[in-house]
């Protein structure tokens, strides 16, 4: 049986406290990582998540910052040296959502802000993480991207946008630091179950997954796992991937 095993490896997952940022940082902890949580303004969630991960018998560090910041992770990276030790994986996960609109109704604002929570945490995070793993010629760069990037619909159009921005971010940056031993690559989750659909009882979605061919959604399990597998040694040859986790609702083409 092949099994992951990230001992020795340290995660930074931001937006750890939320939805999917839970089930990844658990993941991440179940095969054996250290896991720095980010959080913005979930303080007690991320506390709560840190006794949770520890019961796996690794290190784990909560930090506070706001990812469209520089300076703000400047600062998380100078507390994470200071107090742990630096990820040799990073997970750009948190974003900023807002209610989707029409381009002639989505409110300008919307469009620099999903820049900023896409395309600017990632030129951020990088620039503070990224130098600690060329150093040790090895290193992960995980992303949060979306299906939406690929099936552009109505009404996703700042959403659209600032993913699309960032799938060009990660090609160059794949290309960029690939020498090092350093692989960059983006998760594509569609629509997928969460915590909260479980409790309401929400998992199924007809009109939605009629269009998966797989028939229904996927599960936040479902999306962990990828990054999981992607930051292992058995994807050490992939990387530059933009990789739908969607039942098949997204193929990309050749």
């Amino acid at each position: 049986m092949i099994n992951i095993d990230l001992k020795g490896k340290t995660v930074l997952v931001t937006g750890g406290t939320g939805q999917l940022g839970r089930v990844i940082s658990e993941t991440f902890a179940k095969a054996g990582a250290d896991v720095i949580v980010h959080y913005n303004s979930n303080e007690e969630k991320a506390k709560e998540l840190e006794v949770k991960l520890k019961e796996y018998g690794v290190e784990t560090f909560i930090v506070k910052a706001d990812v469209t910041k520089k300076e703000s992770i400047d600062e998380m990276k100078a507390l994470i040296e200071k107090e742990f030790h630096m990820p040799d994986i990073i997970v750009d996960n948190a974003v900023i959502q807002y209610i989707w609109k029409p381009v002639i109704e989505q409110d300008v604002p919307d469009y620099y802000s999903q820049f900023e929570s896409c395309v600017m945490q990632t030129v951020y995070m990088t620039k503070a993480f990224v130098p600690h793993m060329i150093e040790n010629k090895w290193g992960r760069v995980l992303v949060t991207n979306t299906e939406c990037a690929a099936m552009a619909e109505v009404g996703q159009s700042a959403y659209v946008a600032g993913k699309r921005g960032l799938d060009g971010i990660i090609r160059c940056l794949a290309k960029e630091v690939g020498e090092h031993g350093i692989t960059v690559n983006q998760v594509a989750p569609g629509w997928t179950i969460s915590e909260n659909d479980r409790i309401n009882g929400t998992e199924a979605q007809e009109y939605y997954d009629k269009t998966v061919p797989l028939k229904h959604r996927g599960e936040d399990q479902d999306i962990a796992n990828m990054f999981v597998f992607l930051a292992s040694d058995m994807a050490k040859f992939t990387t530059g991937a933009y990789i739908p986790v969607s039942g098949g609702r997204v193929m990309p083409g050749i």
